[in-house]
């Protein structure tokens, strides 16, 4: 059941007896100025927790009008499986991919485990999604994807089964944990010989891949895998669907990331939030203490540091986008400080105010990260504040769709423009400058490993 978000159904009022003084000093300022923002601009801090920089904006968002110098395609090496040699007979034996954290994380590391079953000539079973009460999680592979899908789109790549046979089904596989290895670590001299010998392993990838080192099929099965055998299961893309339809035309998925642990992980501070703010982010903090002095000065001039609500509704409407903008924000809950944005952009939708309360409440953790990943992938245009797992999909799948408004929000632009002293009208054209070459310029619209740039 879908229901009308708060913000909605509650609009505040001007009184009648207002409205003659408020459109006077309007036209003063409208034609008092040639500047392209017709409001005035109060001056801006970077650590600020509150915003009231008001443009005037058209509509389209002129950060679309730019001509795209670069596009981001998949590759074709890899889209066709005719053209690569299909697995070998034997199967060097079964393989179960373990994935740990987030929706987007155990993504990312089913992906990798794709690449690596091709490597290693191994025959994988469903992988295994963690049970995670910190996630509010307990679904598994088949409730987040279609498997009848999965397995189907993998054949000619790797071998997905959904049972063992009977000599090892009743038995725990091998356990291979690689989830800490780096640098010159290499599958084949350290993994193989476990698989050989066990004949049925799980493996925790290592979180920094060397596909350098992968077989051109190793490497094409990741990308089949990644990018066109994950499709949601039949009854999560069906409500998935019914919300995007909910979502008036056209918006924007945001993807906001300010939450206590993201920030305390950074390392940056924010002296201007609120005080339960500041309290929920040294809670998270634990042994990563903040820098302090010139070290966060230049942590923060390499755009190491999140941007706030209220500096991102800042930066969109230096972009252009108008207040009236409907968005769909795409993240989780517990992000602080958010009324620094909902004060400015008022058309703001969630997956809690479109879905009923009962239905909301009945859903995991994976579940719900798997709504946003369906409505940002669809949506007219993506922007993130940071370049995380979940964005990381969404603008190679954007990009897989031909959808390219697509930007990721430039933290170290932000940094650099405000530690030079520049606020209000300099510093949105500065930052709108910015944003407008990374469009431009396809940065951060796809990943390398299966994407390939083509010049326009």
């Amino acid at each position: 059941m879908l229901s009308i978000p708060w913000h909605r159904r509650m609009r505040p009022l001007v009184p009648f007896f207002l409205l003659p003084p408020l459109i006077l000093a309007s036209a003063f300022l409208f034609f008092s100025s040639s500047s392209p923002f017709s409001f005035p601009i109060i001056p801006f801090s970077p650590y600020s927790s509150s915003s009231r920089f008001v443009p005037r904006v058209e509509d389209p968002p002129i950060i679309w009008s730019a001509p795209r110098a670069v596009e981001w395609r998949p590759c074709d090496w890899w889209r066709d499986s005719k053209a690569l040699p299909s697995p070998p007979g034997k199967s060097n034996g079964f393989i179960r991919i373990d994935c740990y954290g987030g929706l987007n994380q155990m993504r990312r590391d089913l992906c990798d485990g794709i690449g690596i079953a091709r490597l290693l000539n191994a025959t994988m079973v469903l992988p295994k999604f963690e049970v995670a009460a910190y996630w509010n999680e307990s679904s598994d592979f088949a409730d987040v994807f279609d498997v009848d899908y999965f397995i189907e789109r993998m054949k000619g790549f790797v071998e997905v089964v959904k049972e063992l046979p009977e000599d090892i089904a009743l038995r725990e596989p091998f356990g291979v944990d690689c989830s800490k290895r780096k640098g010159q670590f290499d599958y084949v001299e350290t993994v193989l010989p476990s698989l050989l010998k066990h004949r049925y392993i799980s493996i925790t990838p290592a979180m920094s891949q060397r596909r350098d080192r992968y077989s051109l099929q190793a490497k094409a099965s990741f990308c089949r895998g990644c990018y066109e055998a994950l499709r949601l299961s039949k009854v999560l893309e069906a409500k998935a669907s019914n919300l995007l339809k909910a979502i008036p035309n056209p918006f924007v998925s945001l993807h906001l990331r300010f939450e206590p642990d993201m920030v305390a992980y950074s390392q940056c501070i924010y002296p201007a939030l609120s005080p339960s703010s500041i309290n929920a982010i040294e809670l998270a903090r634990g042994d990563r203490k903040p820098f302090t002095g010139e070290a966060a000065r230049v942590w923060r001039n390499r755009g190491k540091c999140p941007l706030t609500p209220s500096e991102t509704a800042f930066v969109l409407q230096a972009l252009g986008f108008p207040t009236s903008t409907s968005i769909y924000l795409a993240s989780g809950d517990g992000i602080l400080e958010i009324e620094g944005f909902t004060s400015i952009y008022r058309n703001v939708y969630t997956k809690s105010s479109l879905l009923s309360g009962k239905d909301f409440d009945r859903m995991h953790g994976n579940t719900k990260a798997a709504l946003d990943y369906y409505i940002s992938i669809n949506s007219d245009a993506y922007i993130a504040t940071f370049f995380g797992n979940m964005d990381k999909m969404v603008v190679a799948m954007r990009a897989l769709k031909g959808l390219y408004k697509t930007l990721i929000l430039s933290r170290r632009a932000f940094a650099n423009f405000t530690a030079e002293g520049l606020e209000g009208e300099e510093l949105a054209k500065a930052l709108r400058e910015a944003h407008r070459e990374d469009f431009v310029m396809g940065r951060g619209s796809a990943l390398p490993d299966c994407f390939c740039e083509y010049k326009l």
